[in-house]
């Protein structure tokens, strides 16, 4: 999604111009994160200029499977992101423009590609669970050394590991007769 400074200064010169596209970031499947797929992202912004700043309102809109944190079945989950990037023609950015996160242009052409995917990624949430009581019950419950349990099921397991093995019995009983001793 490159748009050229001539292009931005003729459709925004006296008011602001929107625009939508769908871009594709299936290259964000090979990355090193949680997103298994993602289907083409919708985008719609807004441009305007303000001075030396070209002001980039944008609505990120999609889908993407990331694993369920439970069970890794894949989750659909939704997003939408609403971000405001500046660009500024100025060869002169001080550390408070760094700080702000203004784009400096390089060239004639601005591309929002870097920042789309960015703010994509920053979506991503830490954790997603899934509700699909049919994947749930697909999923792999346990493995080596390891089992998912539920609540409940946690509270059984720790009343059986109250009742005393028979094996220990005999110990049992001596400790209760150094307890009756002192």
């Amino acid at each position: 999604m490159k748009f050229t400074l001539n292009e931005i200064k003729k459709r925004a010169y006296n008011e602001p111009f929107i625009f939508t596209d769908e871009v594709d970031l299936s290259e964000l499947e090979s990355m090193d994160n949680d997103i298994r797929e993602i289907k083409p992202v919708q985008v719609q912004g807004v441009c305007s200029i303000d001075g030396e700043q070209i002001i980039f309102s944008l609505t990120i809109r999609g889908e993407m499977i990331l694993p369920c944190a439970r069970t890794l079945v894949d989750v659909l989950y939704p997003f939408e992101v609403q971000e405001v990037e500046i660009f500024t023609t100025s060869s002169y950015l001080s550390q408070d423009d760094i700080e702000d996160e203004l784009h400096p242009v390089e060239g004639e052409v601005i591309d929002l590609m870097p920042c789309i995917i960015e703010n994509v990624l920053l979506a991503i949430p830490f954790r997603v669970f899934s509700d699909d009581e049919e994947a749930l019950n697909q999923a792999v419950l346990h493995g080596e050394g390891w089992e998912y349990m539920l609540e409940s099921d946690k509270e059984d397991s720790q009343e059986q590991e109250q009742t005393i093995d028979p094996r220990l019995k005999k110990l049992q009983s001596l400790l209760n007769d150094n307890d009756k001793e002192e």
